[in-house]
C-alpha cells in the first residue's frame, strides 16, 4: 500500500513538511538567540524564547495546511478566535520579535525559503548592529521621584524646593491622595544636578516631608509610573 501525504493534503509533500518545518525552527532558533543575546533589561523570560522558537513551527505548520485554500483559512480564523492571550507584553521590541517568527513562519510554510532565510539574516544582523553601537540611545539620566507629605500647601513648596536645590530640571507628574486624605502623595521626572546621588535627594526630602515614604527610582527613559 503506497501512503504518501500527497494522498492526504494534494498540497504538500512529506519533503515540504520536513524543510519547511525544520528551516522554521533553524531560523526561529537564531531569532531566538539574537534576543538572548541583544537583551538588556531585567525582564528577561526563557519561556518567551522558546515561544519564539515554537510560534514559529506551528505558524509554518499552519501555512502548510492552509495552502491556497479559502476555506481551510476561514476554519482557521474561526478555531483560533476563541483563544485569549492575557499575558502581557512587558517590552516593546518584544512584539516585533513575535511580528519576525511570525513572518518567518509564513515564508516558510508557503515554501519561500530563499525568502525567510534571507529575511533573518538581513534583520538579525541590523538588529546585531543596533545592539553593538546603541542605536538611538538617549544617555539622559532621569530619576522618578515618589513623596508623601502631609496636605498642607507649604510640604509641596518645601519638597518643590529641596528639587530646585538638587535636581537641573523636575516637573510634576501627578497628585494622588492617599491614606483616607491623611497624606498626599506628589510624583516628580526629575534630572539630578551633576555630583548629585540619588540618596543624597532622599535625604534632603526625608528632612522637609515629616519621616514620611520617599522613594527614587532611577532610569534612563525606562520607568513606567
Amino acid at each position: 500500500m503506497n501512503f504518501d501525504f500527497q494522498d492526504l493534503s494534494g498540497t504538500f509533500t512529506t519533503f515540504d513538511i520536513v524543510v519547511s518545518l525544520t528551516l522554521a525552527f533553524v531560523l526561529s532558533s537564531v531569532i531566538a538567540w539574537v534576543y538572548r543575546y541583544t537583551h538588556k533589561n531585567v525582564s528577561y523570560s526563557q519561556s518567551y524564547v522558546q515561544t519564539l522558537v515554537l510560534c514559529g513551527m506551528i505558524i509554518s505548520l499552519i501555512m502548510l495546511v492552509v495552502g491556497s485554500n479559502i476555506a481551510r483559512a476561514f476554519a482557521l480564523v474561526g478555531a483560533l478566535s476563541v483563544i485569549r492571550f492575557r499575558n502581557a507584553i512587558k517590552e516593546t521590541r518584544d512584539v516585533g520579535f513575535i511580528f519576525l517568527v511570525m513572518a518567518v513562519g509564513m515564508t516558510t510554510g508557503t515554501r519561500f525559503y530563499v525568502l525567510a532565510v534571507a529575511a533573518t539574516i538581513a534583520i538579525c544582523l541590523v538588529l546585531l548592529i543596533m545592539n553593538k553601537f546603541d542605536w538611538f540611545k538617549l544617555d539622559i539620566r532621569r530619576q522618578v521621584v515618589k513623596v508623601q507629605v502631609p496636605p498642607e500647601p507649604e510640604y509641596s513648596s518645601m519638597v518643590e524646593d529641596v528639587l530646585i536645590e538638587h535636581c537641573s530640571e523636575y516637573e510634576l507628574v501627578s497628585t494622588e491622595s492617599v491614606r483616607g486624605g491623611a497624606l498626599t502623595e506628589l510624583y516628580y521626572t526629575a534630572r539630578l544636578k551633576k555630583g548629585i546621588t540619588s540618596g543624597r535627594l532622599v535625604s534632603a526630602l526625608s528632612a522637609v516631608n515629616t519621616g514620611q515614604r520617599v522613594t527614587v527610582l532611577t532610569g534612563y527613559d525606562q520607568t513606567d509610573l
